[in-house]
């Protein structure tokens, strides 16, 4: 089917819940198959760009969805229910490409499964914070530099071997429980790869194999097999489900958090991003800035300036904004204020 790139936009925003939001936060984690969330903050405002009419805590508090390590050994929060296939499909992955990171960090085999036995002590009923945690393992004369990256790699490891995943918060403190306390469903699809690309396909549109490999980071061969499994249609610059409707209304303005899976699910960005301003999303080290949707493309970034009365959400735009997409982010702003519990205004 012959689409513009207009229609192609106006499809992946339908598909990413960013024209018809959802009700609540598992509905948005299930829609768009993995958030990207090694930010909180981060990841409580693409639940926040895909819903109405719910809060930060509300992201917080629902033990419907969980994070952990998975598609390019990155945190993702994904539904509870689909935790341990998805730990299954990724975390022997993610174990074998660690492997030369934790030797330079002296996490030998032999000092990871010591540790790995007394988290197992540790964790039973609780969710501790990483100090706790190391504190935890020193007792037992496993001690690791809270200063250097081995304690995280440690953790990364413990979560990919199946043992632990994140659990809430403790202020802005990370706490990790076992991940047989947290998930208690488990099912695995007769094809993994196969509904895995499935997952994909609804969340992110018109997509190709390569855009899937790198959202996944599984091999392209892998990728390519997977596609070939499924019931496509040739649409614009890639591949549809046959079910996918590939006619939506255009996308309202919205303000996407850092790292946002809009921006991050394809491995050819030209029709979301100007290349001549990706250095402002992307300048480096593998941040990725908060940016502002208008018209399914990224028009600009954007950041906030907190004062004891109110936030303000400055809006750096690549061009001049005609006034509906002002009136489109004066209205993002007030449910940004309305979500985080603070007075925010739009500045421009």
């Amino acid at each position: 089917m012959t689409l513009s790139d207009n229609d192609i936009r106006a499809v992946r925003a339908h598909a990413q819940l960013l024209a018809a939001p959802a009700a609540d936060v598992l509905a948005v984690a299930r829609s768009v198959a993995a958030i990207q969330a090694q930010s909180t903050p981060a990841a409580r405002l693409a639940v926040r760009a895909r819903s109405r009419g719910l809060t930060a805590p509300d992201v917080d508090e629902s033990r419907a969805v969980a994070r952990t390590w998975l598609m390019r050994k990155t945190l993702h929060l994904v539904p509870t229910a689909d935790l341990r296939w998805l730990n299954r499909l990724f975390g022997p992955r993610n174990v074998q490409a660690g492997q030369g990171r934790r030797t330079q960090l002296g996490l030998t085999d032999e000092l990871c499964e010591r540790a790995l036995a007394k988290l197992q002590d540790l964790l039973p009923g609780k969710a501790l914070t990483r100090q706790q945690i190391l504190d935890g393992l020193a007792a037992d004369g496993i001690a690791l530099d809270a200063r250097s990256q081995a304690p995280a790699h440690l953790l990364a490891y413990a979560a990919n071997r199946g043992l632990l995943c994140r659990g809430q918060d403790d202020g802005t403190e990370p706490t990790y429980v076992l991940l047989d306390e947290w998930a208690t469903e488990d099912h695995t699809p007769d094809e993994p790869h196969t509904e895995l690309a499935h997952r994909y396909l609804t969340a992110y549109g018109v997509a190709t194999a390569e855009d899937f490999g790198a959202w996944s980071g599984l091999p392209l061969g892998l990728c390519r097999k997977a596609f070939a499994a499924l019931d496509l249609v040739p649409a614009g610059h890639g591949f549809a489900l046959s079910e996918t409707g590939l006619s939506a209304p255009p996308c309202p303005p919205r303000l996407l958090g850092a790292f946002d899976t809009y921006l991050l699910g394809y491995r050819d960005r030209e029709l979301l991003l100007d290349q001549a301003e990706a250095k402002r999303v992307n300048s480096g080290g593998g941040m990725i800035a908060p940016t502002v949707l208008v018209g399914g493309r990224i028009a600009g970034t954007w950041h906030t300036k907190r004062t004891a009365k109110r936030t303000k959400v400055v809006i750096e735009p690549f061009a001049t904004l005609p006034r509906s997409a002002i009136d489109g982010l004066e209205s993002e702003v007030d449910d940004y204020g309305r979500f985080l519990g603070e007075a925010a205004v739009l500045v421009i």
